[in-house]
């Protein structure tokens, strides 16, 4: 026999099931847009791109051709050119620039500095640039006859100009300078802002201890840092890799192929060569893979913070 308090207790719990199924309705209701969004802007972009890596053609006349391509980026000098290049860009510019930033964020953390609004903001400003404004400024700077020569010259530094953008040495160079002058200040803002939620009384207990600012520095706030160094390296890294504003406004790749990049290429082949869209999308395929790379080894280095 079923009792009053039985029947009221089966209300509770039917009632409670409808209020749990509602909320869950209205929660799909409002991501619903947003996973068809994403699903319809990337993963089938990703999807259909993959498909025509092992694709050659173009429009009607795109046919299967196995792993023809990904054999393909072996043996093109072009590509294993431009891998080169993005190599050297990622492994002389994102040290410079993590190291820069970290820098950078200690100093303008210092509560005794004044101004940090205004140091802090000018250092960001650039990442919030027009990337092809500053890469015509730069290729302006850079140029045989510009500010960066004159101002060289005049101090006796140079006897003559350095050619800036048509020397395959100078012109990696000044890519490096003006990847790390943009992005440097938005790299500070992470580690700046993970300094501030570093505990002041960790800094009073080692300076009680005699350790010195360089020993803090070391021993606590590189330390303490390391989820974002690695955050910031992954981040740069895939950045790095997809390096292509900058290239292709100051440079054009040039001279010959000595600064192109990957994302470039990738260009190249769809819009300045003989289309070539199946191809094309193995190299972009080539830049995921790298990526996937690079990552690992930096986890591996980092370490599991577990361990």
């Amino acid at each position: 026999m079923v009792t009053a308090k039985d029947s009221q207790t089966m209300k509770t719990k039917k009632t409670g099931r409808n209020l749990r199924m509602q909320n869950t309705l209205i929660g799909w209701s409002f991501i619903t847009i947003a996973v068809i969004m994403i699903c319809l802007f990337y993963f089938y972009p990703m999807i259909q791109a993959l498909i025509l890596s092992f694709q050659t053609g173009i429009g009607a006349n795109l046919h299967f051709v196995g792993l023809d391509n990904y054999l393909r980026l072996f043996k093109d000098p072009v590509f294993l050119t431009t891998v080169k290049n993005t190599t050297i860009y990622l492994i002389i510019q994102v040290p410079v620039m993590i190291i820069l930033a970290m820098f950078l964020s200690v100093l303008l953390n210092n509560k005794k500095l004044k101004f940090k609004g205004v140091f802090r903001t000018a250092i960001f400003l650039p990442c919030v640039t027009s990337l092809v404004a500053y890469s015509v400024i730069f290729k302006y700077l850079f140029s045989q006859d510009g500010i960066i020569n004159q101002f060289l010259m005049n101090l006796s530094l140079i006897s003559d100009p350095i050619q800036w953008l048509t020397d395959p040495f100078w012109a990696k160079v000044t890519i490096i300078v003006a990847i790390t002058w943009r992005w440097t200040g938005y790299n500070m803002i992470f580690f700046l802002s993970a300094l501030q939620n570093i505990d002041e009384s960790i800094y009073e207990a080692a300076r009680i201890d005699g350790a010195s600012s360089v020993q803090q520095f070391f021993k606590i706030t590189v330390p303490m840092l390391k989820p974002i160094i690695l955050f910031t390296t992954i981040t740069s890294t895939i950045g790095t890799l997809q390096l292509f504003d900058e290239v292709m406004n100051i440079t054009k790749g040039g001279p010959g192929n000595a600064t192109m990049t990957i994302s470039q290429y990738i260009y190249n082949l769809s819009f300045k060569y003989s289309p070539d869209f199946g191809y094309a999308a193995t190299v972009s395929y080539a830049i995921v893979i790298l990526i996937v790379f690079f990552s690992i080894i930096q986890f591996k280095v980092a370490g599991d913070k577990n361990d």
